[in-house]
């Protein structure tokens, strides 16, 4: 290995003796793919079997955007039991729920079966105090806040 990066001495050989159409093919990152039927009925899945649905970039314990980040702090404030699906993971996930929602950005909340909205929208009701009240119209617990 040389030191501070990645190459090993048998990847970089063909290269110092002149070969290098003998070098081999660097690994290929292991990606899943779903045919978008799929995508769509995961989608749909999710959103109707959980009372409370979150699409995000990254995970609840660690977002990989500030928007989403801002969701979750916004659930976890208010006690919102949730689940979620990182978008980052395959290509198809990420255009999907865009498709399905007719919606350009991520993240996007689902509360029984419905899109509510993305970041801004959910920020707005939030400090309206009309996110608690619909999770309360729709028969889900909220943390009772100061």
């Amino acid at each position: 290995m040389i030191e501070g990066g990645d190459l090993d001495m048998a990847t970089i050989i063909p290269y110092l003796s002149g070969n290098a159409d003998q070098r081999p093919e660097p690994p290929q990152r292991a990606e899943r793919t779903f045919v978008m039927s799929d995508i769509n009925a995961f989608i749909d899945q999710q959103v109707k079997s959980n009372d409370v649905f979150l699409f995000m970039k990254g995970t609840p314990d660690f977002p990989q955007c500030g928007f989403s980040g801002q969701v979750v702090q916004i659930l976890n404030y208010l006690g919102v039991e949730y689940n979620s699906a990182n978008v980052l993971e395959t290509d198809e996930l990420r255009q999907g729920i865009k498709d399905y929602s007719n919606w350009p950005t991520i993240p996007q909340l689902y509360v029984k079966g419905e899109f509510v909205g993305g970041c801004d929208i959910i920020r707005e009701m939030f400090q309206a105090g009309e996110l608690q009240t619909h999770f309360e119209n729709a028969g889900i617990p909220v943390k009772q806040t100061a």
